[in-house]
């Protein structure tokens, strides 16, 4: 198929629409698993908070790791190809990560999480710039926040069908195995308990490779990057990558939001049970951040950027974030929860918003500038680990504090000032990096 050049509306853009969705689906699905994956282990393998959070900390990590190598592999197969490939690598994960549940080996599961978040670090180097250039840019945010729908919708629903799969009598599980004298026969509770992954990842493993073949076999055309969002009067094929500064600071406020979202998410259900609610209680709340999410992601599809832009958006959204994590830490029990959950509305447009604004006028570098970007996810592996290492020394609110405010007045900043950096703008002056409505 002739590739597409980025920005126009072609006739099949609704169905692109609609398979990209679904691919954001299936990673949201699967990223979102790690918060009762957190808790599982924390029973099965017997771990203190710390232990437990080496499931953010080797997710997230691998996208580090592997995303610049990604954007090499995109560069020789196309993105379509790539979302594939992405599919196949994490699909091989799945299975990797079952075997070694059934096996009892935490560090093979640990192992097993690393290839699927490399599976997911090529899956989002190929489709965040994808969906971000298959329109016009200064609409990027409702287009990648339409994904984001998908998203969350489909992490909402993952602490449901884990915990209905395998976290079922979590808390029974839990003090049964406490109150286990012999250490062969709690071995064997334990070993039981982490075994019911086997089965739901081998039937994930089978989806994600049947996805991928229907990939390469869809109507999904090949997008050719190097005219998107073109900045007017400069030659984009002599300007080095650390000549857009924008870029840079865009791939540490990725860093800092994915951190932010982490917390949000996965670290809820320790901040839950520190305030005092019990296992069973604390196994779904991440749907309640999914929910306030999907809330966010909606006001954002409808107000930007016909009656508020993307960067505006972005920094009222980090306003958001610094007032409700002030009001997690002045209140108590279910309130205070309530308010950390709260946290994914003021999340939902932050990726949206800073992804269009940090890969604009990259031109031919593009796939380079995405691949930093999507390395930059691994803020969700180390920002969630000095929560945890906090939390040991201090009170765990005035830690969730430390670590969230200082985090949200820098994508403030990104939103306010940080993404205009080196952006030409009218009269030789700095302006906005995407146009205001």
């Amino acid at each position: 198929m002739t590739p597409t050049t980025a920005g126009q509306q072609p006739s099949h853009y609704v169905t692109s629409m609609v398979i990209i969705g679904v691919l954001f689906a299936i990673f949201g699905f699967v990223t979102w698993l790690n918060s009762s994956l957190i808790l599982f282990v924390k029973v099965g393998f017997n771990l203190d908070n710390i232990s437990a959070f080496f499931i953010p900390l080797v997710f997230y990590i691998s996208y580090f790791v592997l995303a610049l190598p990604a954007a090499v592999v995109l560069r020789r197969t196309g993105m379509k190809k790539g979302m594939a490939l992405g599919l196949f690598v994490m699909a091989l994960g799945a299975l990797a990560f079952a075997q070694s549940m059934a096996m009892y080996s935490y560090t093979g599961a640990l192992v097993g999480l690393f290839v699927i978040g490399a599976g997911l670090a090529l899956l989002q180097t190929a489709s965040n710039p994808y969906v971000s250039i298959l329109g016009p840019i200064e609409s990027g945010a409702k287009r990648v926040a339409i994904m984001g729908i998908c998203n969350k919708a489909a992490g909402g629903l993952a602490p449901y069908v884990f915990g209905a799969l395998l976290l079922g009598g979590v808390s029974a599980y839990a003090d049964k195995i406490q109150a286990t004298a012999s250490p062969a026969a709690k071995a064997l509770l334990q070993h039981a308990f982490v075994s019911r992954a086997f089965a739901p990842y081998v039937v994930m493993a089978i989806v994600l490779a049947l996805l991928a073949v229907l990939v390469v076999l869809s109507s999904l055309p090949e997008i050719r990057p190097a005219d998107a969002g073109q900045t007017p009067g400069t030659d984009r094929m002599r300007r080095s990558i650390f000549s857009f500064p924008h870029l840079w600071l865009g791939v540490l406020c990725i860093f800092v939001y994915v951190g932010m979202e982490v917390m949000a998410g996965d670290g809820i259900v320790i901040y839950g049970q520190s305030a005092g609610l019990s296992l069973d209680a604390v196994k779904h709340l991440t749907t309640w951040t999914m929910v306030a999410m999907l809330v966010g992601y909606l006001a954002g599809v409808a107000l930007t950027p016909r009656i508020v832009s993307q960067q505006r958006y972005l920094a009222l959204s980090a306003v958001l974030g610094v007032l409700f994590a002030f009001g997690a830490w002045t209140t108590h029990g279910n309130l205070s929860v309530g308010f950390v959950a709260a946290l994914g509305f003021a999340n939902a447009m932050m990726w949206p918003a800073i992804f269009p604004l940090a890969i604009k006028g990259l031109g031919d570098r593009t796939e380079f500038g995405s691949a930093l970007l999507v390395m930059g996810i691994a803020g969700g592996a180390l920002i969630p680990q000095l929560f945890v290492h906090l939390e040991e020394v201090i009170n765990f609110q005035t830690a969730f504090l430390l670590v969230m405010v200082p985090g949200y007045l820098y994508i403030l900043f990104y939103g306010a000032l940080g993404h205009r950096a080196g952006q030409p703008g009218r009269n030789g002056a700095l302006d906005s990096a995407v146009a205001e409505s």
